[in-house]
């Protein structure tokens, strides 16, 4: 015989057992559409860690907070990840990169905790002072 109380018990289990904001991870087309043309600038541990401008052609510059650029691109991989490879490093980083409920972004690197997330703290279309290689005066 079922209780009525028993009921609200499992509605409010239910309800603290569900995450608190849900988040989907983007396909490749919805990554490229979000970032093409665009600089991305991301907080790690609540603190800035960077930006990344994203090309028409899959290549970025990435720009640690310290002013050191990165040249690279970017590409999907079997698993639907997204991974770049930078001209500093030949290996690849592969990321999933999800949708918050709120319109947050994360960048989650492949096998890590989600408290090392990278989150977009704004999304622009300035241009990252990374002056090419080679150009002194």
């Amino acid at each position: 015989m079922h209780s009525f109380l028993t009921y609200p018990l499992l509605i409010s289990l239910t309800l603290f057992a569900a995450p608190a904001f849900a988040e989907r991870i983007m396909t490749a087309d919805e990554f490229a559409q979000m970032v093409t043309g665009k600089t991305l600038y991301f907080n790690r541990f609540g603190e800035a860690f960077g930006a990344e401008q994203y090309f028409d052609d899959k290549r970025v510059i990435w720009a640690f907070e310290d002013g050191q650029c990165q040249r690279g691109i970017w590409f999907e991989n079997a698993a639907g990840e997204i991974c770049f490879i930078y001209d500093n490093d030949p290996g690849s980083q592969c990321w999933n990169f999800l949708e918050g409920d709120g319109g947050e972004y994360r960048a989650r690197l492949s096998g890590a905790d989600p408290s090392q997330d990278l989150v977009t703290r704004k999304i622009g279309n300035d241009a990252l002072d990374c002056p090419l290689p080679d150009l002194g005066v």
